[in-house]
């Protein structure tokens, strides 16, 4: 599996815990066998791990590595608050067997305080603590929704939650309209911007220009539909926005490296 590919990744939590502790509060030394991300929303504290001092405040993430050596003391008056996930990662691709993912971030990083992320590790609390009907599930939905927020931070540098509200518009008109035949003029009217501002803006955002993001989107509709079979390449191409069944050809290999009858049902 490439390390940055987890979409066939899935976290098996061993011991989750919201702390909010006083003067005092510890870890006694050992040796972890699970992968530990603390959030620390509160308070600070000293960590060894690995015989490295290391200090936390509120707003820094630790990922301590499986089979880590690991103790902790929170080290003022001040009140420790945060979220701890002891957790085990394993891919399941097909013939690989549950195998170990590694998870490549930093052993420290400062993320700040997001209060969506809060919500989300609130909710997983609610549901851990209960220990309802389907909570395994619940709480591994929500844990993978406090991953992808952090990956989207710290590996993939682009985090969604922070983009401009006028982008977020523009991203919900392209998946609404992909289908018509959509242009970045129709898209700045609804954001009450120019269209030259609104590509300078969303390229900044997005990382990608607003054409390269439509084409994008129509063509994994397209790919998912030759997939199931549903029409011939000419139809699905109407269907996906295209006008031009050659163009939507040369524009399917350039950015898939097949063509369309290769991966037509």
């Amino acid at each position: 599996m490439n390390s940055y590919d987890f979409d066939n990744a899935v976290p098996c939590i061993d011991y989750f815990s919201y702390r909010k502790d006083t003067y005092g509060w510890r870890i006694e030394p050992s040796i972890t066998d699970f992968v530990d991300m603390t959030y620390i929303i509160g308070g600070d504290a000293v960590y060894i791990i690995n015989d490295e001092k290391i200090a936390v405040s509120a707003g820094d993430l630790l990922c301590i590595p499986k089979q880590s050596s690991r103790s902790a003391i929170s080290h003022t008056a001040e009140m420790l608050e945060c979220f701890a996930v002891n957790f085990n990662m394993y891919g399941l691709e097909l013939g690989t067997g549950n195998n170990d993912v590694n998870i490549p971030l930093p052993l420290v990083a400062s993320v700040g305080i997001h209060e969506g992320i809060i919500s989300l590790f609130k909710r997983l609390n609610e549901n851990w603590l209960r220990r309802g009907p389907g909570y395994t599930m619940r709480v591994r939905a929500y844990f993978m929704l406090i991953l992808q927020r952090f990956f989207e931070m710290l590996l993939y540098e682009v985090d969604t939650s922070r983009f401009d509200a006028r982008i977020k518009a523009t991203i919900r008109y392209i998946t609404n309209n992909f289908t018509e035949p959509v242009c970045i003029t129709d898209a700045a009217k609804e954001v009450h911007l120019t269209p030259n501002y609104l590509g300078i803006l969303f390229k900044q955002e997005v990382g990608t220009t607003f054409r390269d993001y439509l084409n994008t989107i129509r063509l994994n509709q397209a790919e998912d539909m030759l997939r199931a079979g549903d029409g011939s390449i000419t139809e699905i191409a109407l269907k996906c926005g295209f006008k031009d069944v050659f163009y939507f050809s040369r524009l399917f290999k350039k950015y898939k490296g097949a063509t369309p009858s290769s991966v037509q049902s």
